[in-house]
């Protein structure tokens, strides 16, 4: 199952809209990616595992509530923002990335879906001056690094069952980099949630504000 009623399976109580968006990525994202590289040949067709549904990973460890700010630092083609973006239209999501053409394809895709709950940047995560209930990424770099990126932009007060904090799409083992990190950290593992093979060592990295 490849197609966007993958996406379905784990969120079967869409509305309407939520569920013309999502099937509206694939169509966006051939046509953005013909123009602008931004997913590769052999994932572009399986863009619903494993960019849309692994981006959503992180949803199934925190619901955002509404009036929630969140960050995405290195979103690429808009992963996770625009998934969970059409996941929580309440929430408010900033869609960083140092690459300019990637950021153009992200509000590109985030105007044809109608998306007003997201604003894509060209900037480095570190020149962000702004707070966020939580910054979320999918590998971008090792953690003792991102985290190096995130400082004093996470929001004291929390309204979330989790602390304020990062939530990481992250793959393999993890152990090494998140010692070398001294970083307080909880894994989530993916397959707990999501069945498919894909998922078999990806985890999201949930690192409360420190």
């Amino acid at each position: 199952m490849s197609d966007v009623e993958v996406i379905f399976k784990y969120f079967p109580d869409l509305t309407d809209r939520q569920t013309e968006q999502f099937e509206q990525l694939m169509p966006l994202y051939m046509e953005w990616n013909a123009k602008i590289n931004v997913v590769s040949r052999k994932d572009i067709e399986e863009l619903y595992i494993r960019h849309v549904l692994h981006s959503l990973g992180i949803a199934k460890i925190q619901s955002f509530k509404s009036g929630s700010k969140i960050l995405d630092i290195g979103t690429g083609g808009g992963f996770p923002g625009i998934p969970l973006a059409i996941l929580f239209p309440g929430s408010d999501f900033l869609l960083v990335d140092s690459i300019g053409k990637k950021i153009k394809v992200v509000n590109g895709v985030a105007k044809s879906l109608g998306l007003t709950n997201v604003t894509g940047i060209h900037s480095r995560a570190e020149d962000i001056d702004d707070q966020f209930d939580f910054i979320v990424s999918r590998a971008v770099t090792r953690m003792k690094g991102f985290y190096s990126w995130t400082k004093g932009k996470i929001k004291k007060e929390s309204n979330h069952e989790l602390q304020n904090g990062i939530l990481y799409l992250k793959g393999g083992d993890l152990t090494e980099e998140l010692q070398e990190s001294k970083l307080r950290f909880k894994l989530y593992e993916l397959p707990a949630y999501f069945s498919e093979g894909f998922f078999e060592t990806k985890k999201v990295v949930y690192i409360p504000r420190q």
